[in-house]
């Protein structure tokens, strides 16, 4: 019974009614115990995540997967059944549930690397067949569906989830197929509906055909096509390790995996092999015959260097094929995508807007907050090299008016609304927004353009984007309902009143305001009592020119009818449509620039603006006009004090930073001028 403890460590059985369960070859009282107080401890329940959560990333890998399997392998003799991973935890309150499909190995720790951080906003629950389980697809089909429905019944107004993987991702299409009235989020990573045209296709009549003494060799071949084990090792060389240890662990853990391979032959013996090939062919016959009847949000994962399936043609043809379906690639990762590095399904989930706890997904309500590995990738892979040129200096106004670096001078009790100009394309904000999570572990909720959320402005297939990213690092579209929300939940919020005309400006128009005349955000401000920091940002002119501005693409008659095109289907903000003259001109184009040797970024927040107190100003028009004004005024002050002051700066230039960054002080920490 060791081993039946082993197993029950990191799970926890579920019937239907969410009561804990057990096979009936469980009979020791000890084991008993700590399912039933893991089962307990899922039942606390969280109101919230704070900014730069511990999601767990890179704590739990392949590995841990291999050694789950071991446990997981032997023969019951039972049915399909549920899992709960005791890694999961506990959820925050109203989590919508999430059911894990697995791939061909059946076993349901498909999701290991995530458990954690999925955990903490999905109620998770995983699918396991028994490796001589012989449900035919249709009957595997029939038993997600009555989950399905169980829990649509306990809770009407939550979507629910499926995740499938491999194999999964038909069950899941079958499943979302069969339940059209049910509100489904459907995940497929590399899903096997391509199965016919596997790359592996003219080996299966020869894996079915060979004896029994050579099976044994066969796991190695099926194995190594499952996914690349450098990229499976590499998910915990984010531990903060020294570089020697997670260059050790990394080959250990490589050496474990590939060695692992061999463990598919008691995972896939040769009678479950074929009953496998058959239940793939079948689950692909059958999801692609009712790709028709599926009505739910479908997000497809794609791996480029699958050596199992063409999931990447595949997901093109799903994308073609389904009614409400988005793409992602991930070019390096292979078959098994959910257990390599340079994936986190949360992220994922996030930044394609997936995320939602009712029938539609509300950016403000629905806002999960960074954790610190996404915070890690912001610094380090998002913002990387760039962050690293600017290297960008804070300075922020202290209620007695002295000017200090750092961000000490905002105040931490929202609501409070950062006003400030457009760099050329907003290229301050990703700065803000992590300085801002770094030093006072605040999100900064930008308030964007609608263009920046809606479907056109991404490619039918691609890549996790910036665009994904804005999401996950709470930006929302800027509409009046989603700026009310911010300010009603005390939020921290970025405007910026030029918006697209003053992002994409024309040459010589460099650190020149294009607000409209109405005081557009002051009344809310003044609604809510909110602070109102004006702030002014300088050195776009230390990293680009402009040769090419609209005023001279708009005179070309192919490019001109290009933007004009493009500009119509463009999303509009509401507020400005009316507006004449340049503010209301806020066409998209792509101007002709040349980069220079980077110089550096200086951010000046201005002394909190009080508005508590003043909400007399709403009946007052000029009043609020006067208030309006005396912002803007801050913000040309802030931006000439920082075109002065930048000039005294030792470290303005990009080489004095780069000797100082490598011999002293990360990018944060070197020196500007004294303020």
């Amino acid at each position: 019974m060791a081993s039946m403890g082993k197993l029950f460590a990191p799970l926890v059985l579920l019937n239907p009614k969410h009561k804990p369960c057990y096979p009936v070859w469980v009979a020791s009282r000890n084991t008993i115990s700590v399912i039933n107080n893991c089962f307990k401890k899922k039942k606390i329940v969280q109101e919230k995540l704070e900014p730069l959560w511990d999601d767990g990333y890179g704590t739990q890998t392949a590995k841990d997967f291999l050694e789950a399997a071991k446990d997981m392998i032997m023969p019951d003799n039972g049915p399909p059944r549920w899992l709960c991973p005791i890694e999961c935890g506990s959820p925050i309150k109203n989590s919508p549930v999430l059911l894990f499909l697995p791939g061909i190995d059946g076993l349901g720790m498909g999701l290991i690397v995530h458990h954690k951080a999925l955990g903490k906003v999905f109620e998770v629950q995983c699918m396991h067949i028994p490796i001589d389980d012989r449900t035919p697809f249709e009957g595997l089909v029939k038993f997600v569906s009555e989950k399905v429905r169980s829990e649509h019944a306990l809770f009407p107004n939550r979507p629910i989830y499926l995740v499938g993987e491999s194999f999964g991702g038909c069950l899941a299409l079958s499943v979302a197929a069969f339940n059209p009235t049910i509100d489904l989020v459907v995940i497929l990573a590399n899903p096997a509906t391509s199965f016919s045209r596997s790359q592996l296709q003219p080996m299966f009549p020869f894996m079915e055909a060979c004896p029994k003494e050579l099976h044994k060799f066969l796991p190695h071949i099926f194995g190594l096509s499952l996914g690349n084990p450098i990229k499976m090792a590499n998910v915990n060389v984010h531990s903060p390790f020294s570089p020697a240890k997670k260059l050790e662990n990394l080959f250990h853990d490589v050496k474990v995996l590939v060695e692992g391979a061999t463990l598919l032959a008691d995972l896939l013996p040769k009678e479950t092999l074929s009953w496998k090939f058959k239940l793939l062919k079948s689950g692909a016959a059958h999801a692609n015959s009712h790709l028709h009847a599926v009505k739910s949000e479908v997000l497809v994962l794609a791996s480029c260097m699958d050596c199992m399936l063409p999931s990447a043609a595949e997901a093109g043809r799903l994308l073609d094929s389904l009614e409400n379906c988005k793409v992602r690639y991930f070019y390096d990762n292979g078959h098994a995508l959910l257990v390599e590095d340079g994936i986190n399904l949360l992220s994922v989930i996030k930044g394609t807007s997936k995320y939602r706890r009712s029938k539609t997904h509300d950016f403000v309500s629905d806002f999960i907050p960074p954790s610190k590995s996404e915070f890690k990738g912001l610094s380090t892979e998002l913002l990387g090299i760039f962050r690293l040129a600017t290297s960008p200096a804070m300075f922020s106004t202290l209620e007695t008016g002295k000017i200090v670096r750092g961000l000490s001078g905002i105040p931490d009790q929202g609501p409070v609304l950062l006003v400030g100009n457009h760099m050329f394309f907003g290229a301050e904000i990703g700065g803000l927004v992590e300085e801002y999570l770094r030093e006072k572990k605040i999100v900064l909720h930008g308030a964007a353009h609608p263009e920046i959320f809606a479907e056109n402005i991404e490619a039918p297939l691609q890549v996790i984007s910036g665009f994904d990213m804005f999401r996950v690092f709470g930006a929302v579209p800027v509409t009046a309902r989603n700026f009310y929300k911010l300010l009603l939940n005390k939020c921290h919020v970025v405007l910026y009143p030029g918006g697209v005309r003053e992002a994409l400006h024309r040459k010589g128009e460099k650190y020149k305001l294009f607000w409209p005349e109405e005081p557009e955000f002051v009344r809310m401000a003044l609604k809510f009592g909110a602070k109102i920091v004006p702030f002014g940002v300088v050195g776009e002119d230390d990293i680009q020119e402009q040769f090419l501005d609209y005023n001279d693409v708009i005179n070309i008659p192919i490019i001109k009818e290009m933007i004009k095109t493009r500009n119509n289907v463009t999303a509009k903000v509401m507020t400005r449509t009316h507006m004449t003259g340049e503010v209301g001109n806020q066409d998209f184009f792509i101007p002709g620039i040349y980069p220079k040797i980077p110089g550096r970024f200086y951010f000046l927040l201005g002394k909190p603006i009080e508005t508590k107190g003043r909400e007399e100003l709403l009946k007052n028009r000029e009043a609020c006009k006067e208030l309006y004004l005396q912002i803007q005024s801050e913000i040309t002050r802030n931006m000439e004090y920082l075109l002065k002051k930048r000039e005294e700066d030792p470290y303005r230039h990009l080489f004095e930073r780069t000797i100082y960054r490598a011999l002293l002080a990360p990018v944060d920490q070197i020196p500007a001028f004294d303020p």
